[in-house]
């Protein structure tokens, strides 16, 4: 019984302990050092998803991007190809549908990163995913069957 009320008492006295250090380190002085630290503008957005301030893309560059992005898809799809000729006429469909649905949305970044730097930044890999999936979609799906009124 001794023992259980020393240990009582020792994790009491821990845990007060550390209560008054973290509290003790939590304090500061009263010297004005953050304010030239506000007054300092920074460049980096605090809503990632807000894209207005982002430099607007000029519909030369978007026409320039749709016509690259699908000249590359194509080529991509082609490389492979026995009979290219035939093959290029049926991928040019869907490539122009992704082109000009990434067009839609494209940002000045990511317009500056793929026709000046030649990269595909990773939001713009979202989107082909999307655009991919809209846009390959052929037929509608199949209606459900109505199991509610009897045949």
């Amino acid at each position: 019984m001794k023992l259980l009320t020393f240990t009582k008492n020792s994790v009491c006295a821990v845990v007060l302990g550390t209560v008054l250090v973290l509290s003790a380190s939590g304090c500061s002085d009263d010297k004005a050092t953050t304010a030239p630290a506000k007054a300092a503008k920074s460049d980096h957005n605090p809503n990632p998803f807000d894209h207005s301030g982002d430099v607007k893309v000029t519909d030369i560059q978007k026409q320039k991007f749709e016509h690259q992005f699908a000249e590359q898809c194509i080529a991509r799809e082609t490389k492979n190809s026995d009979n290219i000729d035939n093959d290029r006429a049926r991928f040019s469909k869907p490539c122009n549908c992704i082109a000009a649905f990434l067009m839609k949305d494209l940002t000045g970044q990511e317009a500056e990163k793929y026709l000046s730097e030649h990269e595909n930044p990773q939001s713009l890999r979202i989107k082909y995913e999307n655009a991919a999936y809209h846009c390959l979609q052929e037929n509608a799906p199949p209606h459900e069957p109505d199991f509610s009124r009897p045949q």
